[in-house]
């Protein structure tokens, strides 16, 4: 079963109709839209920031409704002057410089971290008009990036966001498969001329609700 995550870059599309559910985890209950063949989770459900996410909720809630292969929107900022805001771009690796969530609190166990290779490819071939390959980072969140911290960032990795690489290792622990399509909303802090705000990334995000709109349901239809 196909599992869809949506974050701030699918905050004005309109999605399909589907059935709120309250899925009980062993991490806390978390909210998800259920279809016959569909489960959708919105990250930010009643506006939590990036930082207070409860991960291993979500990506237990979705394991516990049967989905097996999750594409996750991610909302992220260009770390290179060649990938620019408003374009598309599907990640094959990520790196974390912060905490990453695991569902093993009482047990050692050494997961290997990776997204989905056959579904990486899919999700190419599904969204044709984004890059291919490239290194997400992820950051904790809410803040910002720093301009040094963007210099460095941008030795090792292609674009910089808040949530992809605890939702991608959290699904491996679970037994799912993951891929992401990261939604450029604008150029890491210093690389453009522009303030960053959260209300410039969701202006970025208005804007494209029509073209979000489309990728996902070309998703649904296409790796349903």
């Amino acid at each position: 079963m196909l599992g869809i995550i949506g974050g701030t870059s699918l905050l004005f599309s309109t999605l399909p109709e589907l059935e709120k559910r309250e899925v009980a985890t062993p991490f806390g209950t978390a909210e998800v839209l259920r279809g016959d063949h569909l489960v959708m989770l919105m990250r930010h459900q009643r506006g939590l920031p990036p930082h207070r996410i409860n991960h291993r909720a979500n990506l237990a809630a979705l394991a516990i409704e049967g989905v097996t292969d999750i594409v996750a929107f991610g909302s992220s900022g260009s770390l290179k002057p060649k990938i620019a805001p408003g374009s598309l771009l599907i990640p094959t690796d990520y790196i974390s410089i912060t905490d990453i969530p695991s569902i093993h609190d009482h047990a050692i166990e050494h997961v290997r971290p990776e997204l989905s290779e056959h579904l990486v490819k899919r999700l190419g071939e599904v969204v044709p008009s984004a890059r291919y390959g490239g290194v997400y980072v992820q950051t904790r969140g809410p803040r910002i990036e720093t301009v040094a911290e963007v210099r460095a960032l941008a030795w090792i990795a292609d674009v910089v966001g808040m949530t992809v690489a605890s939702e991608a290792t959290l699904a491996r622990e679970l037994g799912m498969q993951f891929a992401a399509l990261c939604t450029i909303e604008n150029y890491a802090n210093g690389l453009g001329d522009e303030v960053l705000t959260y209300d410039h990334i969701v202006a970025v995000s208005r804007d494209h609700r029509h073209r979000n709109e489309e990728i996902v349901s070309s998703i649904i239809t296409e790796m349903g």
